[in-house]
Protein backbone atom coordinates (compact mmCIF):
# COMPACT_ATOMS: atom_id res chain seq x y z
CA UNK A 1 0.00 0.00 0.00
CA UNK A 2 1.65 3.35 -1.07
CA UNK A 3 -0.36 6.46 -0.09
CA UNK A 4 0.65 9.96 0.10
CA UNK A 5 -2.11 10.60 2.70
CA UNK A 6 -0.16 8.28 5.38
CA UNK A 7 -2.17 9.82 8.09
CA UNK A 8 -5.35 8.22 6.96
CA UNK A 9 -3.60 4.58 6.35
CA UNK A 10 -4.63 2.54 9.42
CA UNK A 11 -1.96 0.15 9.06
CA UNK A 12 0.79 3.14 8.85
CA UNK A 13 -0.87 4.65 12.26
CA UNK A 14 -0.98 1.10 13.79
CA UNK A 15 3.05 0.61 12.52
CA UNK A 16 3.67 3.93 14.25
CA UNK A 17 2.47 2.46 17.07
CA UNK A 18 4.13 -0.21 17.43
CA UNK A 19 7.79 1.62 16.81
CA UNK A 20 6.70 3.86 19.29
CA UNK A 21 6.18 1.00 21.65
CA UNK A 22 9.63 -0.80 20.41
CA UNK A 23 11.44 2.67 21.24
CA UNK A 24 10.05 2.20 24.69
CA UNK A 25 11.08 -1.59 25.09
CA UNK A 26 14.61 -0.61 23.96
CA UNK A 27 15.05 2.28 26.11
CA UNK A 28 14.15 -0.03 29.52
CA UNK A 29 17.18 -2.13 27.38
CA UNK A 30 19.80 0.65 26.77
CA UNK A 31 18.99 2.40 30.55
CA UNK A 32 19.31 -0.21 32.68
CA UNK A 33 21.02 -3.57 30.79
CA UNK A 34 24.73 -2.90 31.66
CA UNK A 35 23.88 -1.52 35.27
CA UNK A 36 21.80 -4.78 35.79
CA UNK A 37 25.02 -7.10 34.87
CA UNK A 38 27.25 -5.19 37.09
CA UNK A 39 24.17 -4.86 40.32
CA UNK A 40 22.88 -8.45 40.16
CA UNK A 41 25.74 -10.78 38.28
CA UNK A 42 28.75 -8.37 39.12
CA UNK A 43 30.61 -9.16 35.99
CA UNK A 44 33.68 -7.72 34.65
CA UNK A 45 34.76 -6.68 31.64
CA UNK A 46 35.85 -10.09 30.50
CA UNK A 47 32.21 -11.75 31.68
CA UNK A 48 30.36 -8.93 30.11
CA UNK A 49 32.31 -9.41 26.55
CA UNK A 50 31.47 -13.17 26.50
CA UNK A 51 27.73 -12.21 27.38
CA UNK A 52 28.08 -10.86 23.36
CA UNK A 53 28.51 -14.05 21.79
CA UNK A 54 24.90 -15.25 22.85
CA UNK A 55 23.67 -11.44 22.27
CA UNK A 56 24.85 -11.61 19.10
CA UNK A 57 24.45 -15.01 17.86
CA UNK A 58 20.34 -14.39 16.95
CA UNK A 59 21.63 -11.54 14.84
CA UNK A 60 23.90 -14.49 12.80
CA UNK A 61 21.19 -17.13 12.93
CA UNK A 62 18.55 -13.97 11.60
CA UNK A 63 18.73 -15.10 7.87
CA UNK A 64 17.81 -18.74 9.35
CA UNK A 65 15.05 -17.40 11.06
CA UNK A 66 13.59 -15.33 8.75
CA UNK A 67 14.38 -18.29 6.28
CA UNK A 68 12.31 -20.66 8.22
CA UNK A 69 9.76 -18.24 8.87
CA UNK A 70 9.28 -16.72 5.71
CA UNK A 71 5.45 -18.60 4.87
CA UNK A 72 4.36 -16.30 7.70
CA UNK A 73 5.18 -13.16 5.96
CA UNK A 74 6.92 -10.11 6.98
CA UNK A 75 4.19 -8.67 9.24
CA UNK A 76 3.39 -11.94 10.77
CA UNK A 77 7.10 -12.41 11.73
CA UNK A 78 7.56 -9.51 13.00
CA UNK A 79 4.58 -10.00 15.37
CA UNK A 80 6.26 -13.16 16.71
CA UNK A 81 9.85 -11.43 16.93
CA UNK A 82 8.17 -8.67 19.20
CA UNK A 83 6.56 -11.34 21.13
CA UNK A 84 10.05 -13.00 21.81
CA UNK A 85 11.61 -10.03 22.56
CA UNK A 86 8.50 -9.09 25.55
CA UNK A 87 9.17 -12.85 26.54
CA UNK A 88 13.29 -12.71 27.19
CA UNK A 89 12.75 -9.25 28.67
CA UNK A 90 10.32 -10.29 31.42
CA UNK A 91 12.13 -13.18 32.04
CA UNK A 92 15.70 -10.80 32.83
CA UNK A 93 13.01 -9.54 35.75
CA UNK A 94 11.90 -12.53 37.07
CA UNK A 95 14.49 -15.34 37.22
CA UNK A 96 16.60 -15.58 39.92
CA UNK A 97 20.32 -14.85 40.00
CA UNK A 98 21.61 -17.32 37.73
CA UNK A 99 24.07 -16.79 35.39
CA UNK A 100 22.86 -19.79 32.56
CA UNK A 101 19.12 -18.72 33.08
CA UNK A 102 20.53 -15.16 32.30
CA UNK A 103 21.91 -15.96 29.40
CA UNK A 104 19.28 -17.86 27.78
CA UNK A 105 16.98 -14.64 28.84
CA UNK A 106 19.08 -12.56 27.11
CA UNK A 107 19.01 -15.10 24.18
CA UNK A 108 15.04 -15.15 23.92
CA UNK A 109 15.33 -11.39 23.85
CA UNK A 110 17.72 -10.49 21.39
CA UNK A 111 16.19 -13.02 18.96
CA UNK A 112 13.31 -11.03 18.91
CA UNK A 113 15.06 -7.64 18.24
CA UNK A 114 17.22 -9.11 15.89
CA UNK A 115 14.38 -10.81 14.07
CA UNK A 116 12.71 -7.44 13.22
CA UNK A 117 15.82 -5.35 12.03
CA UNK A 118 15.65 -6.11 8.96
CA UNK A 119 11.72 -6.37 8.62
CA UNK A 120 11.66 -2.72 10.11
CA UNK A 121 13.17 -0.75 7.45
CA UNK A 122 10.95 -3.32 4.95
CA UNK A 123 8.06 -3.01 6.59
CA UNK A 124 8.43 1.02 6.98
CA UNK A 125 9.79 1.31 2.93
CA UNK A 126 6.40 -0.44 2.13
CA UNK A 127 4.21 2.64 3.01
CA UNK A 128 6.60 4.97 0.84
CA UNK A 129 6.50 6.82 -2.92
CA UNK A 130 9.74 6.16 -5.21
CA UNK A 131 12.25 8.35 -3.65
CA UNK A 132 10.44 9.13 -0.90
CA UNK A 133 12.13 6.18 1.68
CA UNK A 134 14.61 7.97 3.69
CA UNK A 135 11.90 10.58 4.58
CA UNK A 136 9.14 8.25 5.81
CA UNK A 137 11.83 6.12 7.45
CA UNK A 138 12.63 9.07 8.87
CA UNK A 139 9.61 9.89 10.34
CA UNK A 140 9.03 6.93 11.76
CA UNK A 141 12.33 7.22 13.41
CA UNK A 142 11.47 10.49 14.79
CA UNK A 143 8.05 9.42 16.54
CA UNK A 144 9.58 6.35 18.09
CA UNK A 145 12.75 8.14 19.16
CA UNK A 146 10.16 11.07 20.50
CA UNK A 147 8.49 8.29 22.39
CA UNK A 148 12.26 6.96 23.71
CA UNK A 149 12.58 10.66 24.86
CA UNK A 150 9.27 10.33 27.31
CA UNK A 151 10.42 6.84 28.11
CA UNK A 152 13.57 7.61 29.16
CA UNK A 153 12.61 10.88 31.02
CA UNK A 154 9.98 8.69 33.31
CA UNK A 155 13.10 6.36 34.05
CA UNK A 156 15.33 8.99 34.99
CA UNK A 157 12.63 10.39 37.61
CA UNK A 158 12.00 7.04 38.56
CA UNK A 159 15.54 6.67 39.32
CA UNK A 160 16.16 9.15 41.47
CA UNK A 161 12.81 9.32 43.40
CA UNK A 162 11.78 5.81 43.62
CA UNK A 163 14.20 3.38 42.55
CA UNK A 164 12.40 0.88 41.45
CA UNK A 165 13.19 -3.06 41.28
CA UNK A 166 14.65 -4.58 37.97
CA UNK A 167 11.93 -6.43 38.21
CA UNK A 168 9.42 -3.65 37.74
CA UNK A 169 11.64 -1.70 35.39
CA UNK A 170 11.70 -5.24 32.98
CA UNK A 171 8.35 -5.98 33.44
CA UNK A 172 7.48 -2.42 31.84
CA UNK A 173 9.66 -3.09 28.74
CA UNK A 174 8.10 -6.43 28.43
CA UNK A 175 4.69 -4.64 28.11
CA UNK A 176 5.82 -2.37 25.62
CA UNK A 177 6.84 -4.83 23.55
CA UNK A 178 4.06 -6.80 23.94
CA UNK A 179 2.32 -3.87 22.78
CA UNK A 180 4.13 -3.46 19.56
CA UNK A 181 3.52 -7.56 18.65
CA UNK A 182 -0.26 -6.88 19.43
CA UNK A 183 -0.12 -3.33 17.02
CA UNK A 184 1.37 -5.85 14.15
CA UNK A 185 -1.04 -8.05 15.01
CA UNK A 186 -3.94 -6.32 13.70
CA UNK A 187 -2.11 -4.94 10.73
CA UNK A 188 -3.12 -6.19 7.70
CA UNK A 189 -0.13 -7.39 4.96
CA UNK A 190 -2.19 -5.92 1.48
CA UNK A 191 0.67 -3.75 1.06
CA UNK A 192 3.39 -6.74 0.42
CA UNK A 193 2.31 -8.36 -2.49
CA UNK A 194 4.58 -11.95 -1.58
CA UNK A 195 5.91 -13.36 1.75
CA UNK A 196 10.19 -12.23 1.35
CA UNK A 197 12.11 -15.81 -0.07
CA UNK A 198 14.15 -17.72 2.10
CA UNK A 199 17.63 -16.94 1.35
CA UNK A 200 19.19 -14.66 -1.23
CA UNK A 201 23.19 -14.37 -1.93
CA UNK A 202 24.18 -12.36 -5.32
CA UNK A 203 27.64 -11.29 -6.22
CA UNK A 204 26.04 -7.90 -7.28
CA UNK A 205 25.78 -7.55 -3.57
CA UNK A 206 28.87 -7.63 -2.47
CA UNK A 207 29.96 -4.17 -1.23
CA UNK A 208 26.59 -4.15 1.15
CA UNK A 209 27.72 -7.14 2.38
CA UNK A 210 31.29 -5.72 2.91
CA UNK A 211 29.41 -2.53 4.49
CA UNK A 212 27.66 -4.99 7.25
CA UNK A 213 31.20 -6.62 7.87
CA UNK A 214 32.37 -3.09 8.79
CA UNK A 215 29.28 -2.52 10.36
CA UNK A 216 29.02 -5.45 12.68
CA UNK A 217 32.95 -4.12 13.92
CA UNK A 218 32.36 -0.74 14.01
CA UNK A 219 28.67 -0.47 16.24
CA UNK A 220 30.29 -3.25 18.31
CA UNK A 221 32.90 -0.65 19.82
CA UNK A 222 30.19 1.37 20.71
CA UNK A 223 27.44 -1.16 22.01
CA UNK A 224 29.92 -2.67 24.22
CA UNK A 225 32.80 -1.02 25.25
CA UNK A 226 31.69 2.83 24.29
CA UNK A 227 29.28 2.18 27.76
CA UNK A 228 31.35 -0.37 29.48
CA UNK A 229 33.73 2.32 29.86
CA UNK A 230 31.47 4.77 31.12
CA UNK A 231 29.95 2.27 33.59
CA UNK A 232 33.21 0.58 34.68
CA UNK A 233 36.32 2.91 33.84
CA UNK A 234 34.09 6.50 34.95
CA UNK A 235 32.51 4.14 37.22
CA UNK A 236 29.02 6.46 36.24
CA UNK A 237 25.40 4.65 37.36
CA UNK A 238 22.17 4.03 36.13
CA UNK A 239 20.98 7.38 36.71
CA UNK A 240 23.83 8.90 34.37
CA UNK A 241 23.35 6.28 31.76
CA UNK A 242 19.65 7.00 31.34
CA UNK A 243 19.97 10.88 31.19
CA UNK A 244 22.50 9.92 28.85
CA UNK A 245 20.01 7.81 26.77
CA UNK A 246 17.55 10.70 27.45
CA UNK A 247 20.09 13.23 25.69
CA UNK A 248 20.72 11.19 22.52
CA UNK A 249 16.81 9.89 22.04
CA UNK A 250 16.49 13.87 22.30
CA UNK A 251 19.04 14.10 19.71
CA UNK A 252 17.37 11.53 17.57
CA UNK A 253 14.26 13.56 17.16
CA UNK A 254 16.06 15.51 14.76
CA UNK A 255 18.82 12.88 13.68
CA UNK A 256 16.22 10.43 11.90
CA UNK A 257 14.52 13.10 9.91
CA UNK A 258 18.03 15.09 8.76
CA UNK A 259 19.67 11.46 7.76
CA UNK A 260 16.06 10.47 6.24
CA UNK A 261 16.41 13.89 3.87
CA UNK A 262 20.04 13.73 3.26
CA UNK A 263 19.72 10.08 2.22
CA UNK A 264 16.93 11.09 -0.38
CA UNK A 265 18.45 14.79 -1.61
CA UNK A 266 21.97 13.20 -1.25
CA UNK A 267 21.93 9.53 -1.44
CA UNK A 268 23.35 6.61 0.71
CA UNK A 269 27.21 7.49 -0.83
CA UNK A 270 27.20 10.59 0.64
CA UNK A 271 25.47 9.90 4.02
CA UNK A 272 27.43 6.68 4.80
CA UNK A 273 30.61 8.51 3.81
CA UNK A 274 30.10 11.26 6.21
CA UNK A 275 29.06 8.95 9.46
CA UNK A 276 32.29 6.95 8.35
CA UNK A 277 34.27 10.06 8.60
CA UNK A 278 32.28 11.16 11.88
CA UNK A 279 32.93 7.69 13.28
CA UNK A 280 36.71 8.02 13.07
CA UNK A 281 36.86 11.52 14.94
CA UNK A 282 34.57 9.82 17.71
CA UNK A 283 36.93 6.76 17.62
CA UNK A 284 40.25 9.13 18.37
CA UNK A 285 38.36 10.75 21.19
CA UNK A 286 37.49 8.16 23.06
CA UNK A 287 41.14 6.78 22.81
CA UNK A 288 43.12 9.82 23.80
CA UNK A 289 40.36 12.06 25.94
CA UNK A 290 41.02 10.31 28.74
CA UNK A 291 45.06 10.13 28.53
CA UNK A 292 45.17 13.62 27.68
CA UNK A 293 42.66 15.06 29.57
CA UNK A 294 41.86 15.54 33.57
CA UNK A 295 39.37 12.92 34.66
CA UNK A 296 36.19 15.16 35.21
CA UNK A 297 36.96 16.83 31.56
CA UNK A 298 37.72 13.85 30.12
CA UNK A 299 34.51 11.79 31.13
CA UNK A 300 32.14 14.83 29.91
CA UNK A 301 34.23 14.38 26.36
CA UNK A 302 33.34 10.46 26.53
CA UNK A 303 29.63 10.93 27.35
CA UNK A 304 29.72 13.63 24.47
CA UNK A 305 31.22 11.28 22.35
CA UNK A 306 28.89 8.37 23.23
CA UNK A 307 25.88 10.93 22.55
CA UNK A 308 27.23 11.23 18.99
CA UNK A 309 27.74 7.44 17.92
CA UNK A 310 24.63 6.62 19.66
CA UNK A 311 22.64 9.38 17.41
CA UNK A 312 25.17 8.26 14.47
CA UNK A 313 22.77 4.44 14.11
CA UNK A 314 20.32 6.52 12.35
CA UNK A 315 21.99 6.23 9.40
CA UNK A 316 21.27 2.65 9.25
CA UNK A 317 18.06 3.73 7.07
CA UNK A 318 20.75 4.81 4.69
CA UNK A 319 22.38 1.51 4.16
CA UNK A 320 18.52 0.07 3.60
CA UNK A 321 17.46 2.17 0.95
CA UNK A 322 21.02 1.64 -0.89
CA UNK A 323 19.80 -1.83 -0.86
CA UNK A 324 16.27 -0.93 -1.93
CA UNK A 325 17.87 0.77 -4.84
CA UNK A 326 20.20 -2.32 -5.66
CA UNK A 327 18.35 -5.30 -5.29
CA UNK A 328 17.67 -6.53 -8.87
CA UNK A 329 14.23 -8.13 -7.31
CA UNK A 330 11.65 -6.81 -5.02
CA UNK A 331 11.59 -10.18 -3.21
CA UNK A 332 15.22 -10.02 -2.31
CA UNK A 333 14.81 -6.92 -0.20
CA UNK A 334 14.19 -8.51 3.11
CA UNK A 335 16.56 -11.62 2.96
CA UNK A 336 19.30 -9.37 1.99
CA UNK A 337 18.42 -6.60 4.63
CA UNK A 338 18.37 -10.36 6.84
CA UNK A 339 21.42 -11.98 5.38
CA UNK A 340 23.40 -8.17 6.10
CA UNK A 341 22.54 -8.70 9.59
CA UNK A 342 23.64 -12.00 9.89
CA UNK A 343 26.71 -11.07 8.15
CA UNK A 344 27.64 -8.20 10.47
CA UNK A 345 26.90 -10.54 13.87
CA UNK A 346 29.26 -12.86 12.45
CA UNK A 347 31.92 -10.70 13.42
CA UNK A 348 30.34 -8.55 16.03
CA UNK A 349 30.14 -12.27 18.03
CA UNK A 350 33.58 -12.65 18.20
CA UNK A 351 35.31 -8.91 18.02
CA UNK A 352 34.29 -7.98 21.63
CA UNK A 353 36.23 -11.34 23.16
CA UNK A 354 39.28 -9.75 21.60
CA UNK A 355 37.82 -6.09 22.52
CA UNK A 356 37.54 -7.48 25.88
CA UNK A 357 41.12 -9.04 25.84
CA UNK A 358 42.80 -6.00 25.22
CA UNK A 359 40.09 -3.91 27.30
CA UNK A 360 41.18 -6.04 30.11
CA UNK A 361 44.82 -6.53 30.13
CA UNK A 362 45.71 -3.73 28.72
CA UNK A 363 45.78 -1.64 31.80
CA UNK A 364 45.34 2.09 30.98
CA UNK A 365 45.92 1.43 27.65
CA UNK A 366 43.56 -1.24 26.86
CA UNK A 367 40.38 1.07 26.25
CA UNK A 368 42.74 3.30 23.96
CA UNK A 369 43.87 0.32 21.55
CA UNK A 370 40.43 -1.03 20.99
CA UNK A 371 39.04 2.22 20.02
CA UNK A 372 42.53 2.91 17.71
CA UNK A 373 41.32 0.08 16.03
CA UNK A 374 37.69 1.24 15.47
CA UNK A 375 38.92 4.40 14.04
CA UNK A 376 40.98 2.41 11.21
CA UNK A 377 37.69 0.00 10.76
CA UNK A 378 35.66 3.30 9.84
CA UNK A 379 38.31 4.41 7.66
CA UNK A 380 38.04 1.40 5.60
CA UNK A 381 34.24 2.05 5.77
CA UNK A 382 34.71 4.95 4.21
CA UNK A 383 36.62 3.96 1.93
CA UNK A 384 34.56 0.85 0.88
CA UNK A 385 32.08 3.77 0.72
CA UNK A 386 33.17 5.46 -2.42
CA UNK A 387 32.66 2.81 -4.46
CA UNK A 388 28.67 2.87 -4.29
CA UNK A 389 26.87 4.81 -7.20
CA UNK A 390 26.69 8.75 -6.91
CA UNK A 391 22.68 10.15 -6.53
CA UNK A 392 22.26 11.19 -10.16
CA UNK A 393 19.16 13.31 -9.56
Amino acid sequence: MKSDNLSSSRDYRLFVLASILLGLGSCVNASAFNNYLKDIFQLGVGQRTFLEFPRELPGFLVSLFVGVLAVMGELRIAMVANFLAAAGMLALGWIPSSFILMVSSVFVYSAGTHIYMPLANSIGMGFAKEGGEGKVLGRINAMMTTAVVAGSLVLLVLFRLVHPSYKVIFSAGALAYLGAALALLFMKPRHMAKAPRKFVFRKEYGRYYALAILYGARKQLFITFGPWMLVSYFGQGVEIMTLLFFVISVAGIAAGPLVGKLTDRLGPRAVLGGEALVIVGVCLVYALAPQVLPNSIALIVVAICYVLDQSANAVSMARAVYVKNLVVSPEDLSPTLSLGISIDHAVSMFLPMLGGLAFATGGSKGYMLVFLCGAVISGINFVVTRGMPKKTS
